[in-house]
């Protein structure tokens, strides 16, 4: 808007222009603030996904998606694709897209959060990082499965599930589908308690072919 007509403008509608600025402007810094904390491994965005015949995705999932629904209502989600198939930038523009829309994330490669949470057993952080954990409404858990689980990182695992259990949603992303993930736990009596508190209420995404990221929106 030109200054000429600001200046044409009643008092009361100036006014409410500055108000809905400086609304603005805190909700940016919120988001902004949202994102770093998510600690996000690829700025990735739903509308950059390449939505393609064959995929195992399409424009009426990305929608949905895009609503979040999945994350008020507290539904896990599985997100399995060969390597390079693309479910680490689907993963991270999913964060992306709740950061956008107020919800706390939190992103980690599985490996390196079990190896953080070994550390924080002995300087005395785990229960914090656990509670951080926990109070997170999206929890992303990337490359799951990678290594076998030995059974600290069992531990670990259910612990998460268990206090994030009915609190929040959380998203494990693999090269390896849903099915094969007892073996990977190892622990029959825990994977069971594990998978139970994932599986029953969660999504799953079967990821197909090249890369999810549309080449128009690629740098370099």
């Amino acid at each position: 808007m030109e200054l000429k007509e600001v200046r044409e403008l009643s008092f009361e509608e100036r006014l409410t222009m500055l108000i809905e600025a400086e609304a603005l402007d805190k909700e940016d810094k919120r988001t902004n603030s949202r994102l770093k904390s998510a600690r996000l491994r690829l700025a990735a965005c739903l509308e950059d996904v390449k939505v393609k015949q064959g995929r195992g995705i399409d424009r009426a999932l990305i929608a949905s998606l895009a609503t979040c629904e999945w994350i008020r209502d507290k539904r896990n989600m599985s997100i399995t694709a060969p390597t390079g198939g693309g479910k680490t930038f689907l993963t991270c523009a999913l964060a992306h897209t709740a950061c956008r829309q107020g919800f706390t994330a939190a992103y980690y490669r599985a490996h390196v959060l079990f190896d953080e949470l070994a550390i924080a057993k002995g300087d005395g952080s785990y229960n914090t990082i656990m509670c951080n954990l926990e109070s997170r409404k999206l929890l992303i858990l990337d490359d799951f499965g990678l290594e076998k689980l030995v059974p600290e990182n069992r531990r670990d695992l259910f612990e998460i599930m268990e206090r994030r259990y009915d609190r929040g949603s959380t998203l494990i992303a693999s090269q390896f589908e849903v099915e094969h993930w007892h073996d990977i736990i190892g622990d029959p009596t825990l994977a069971d308690a594990i998978l139970d508190r994932f599986v029953h209420n969660s999504h799953a995404i079967k990821l197909k072919g090249e890369t999810m990221r549309d080449p128009k929106n690629q740098k370099g």
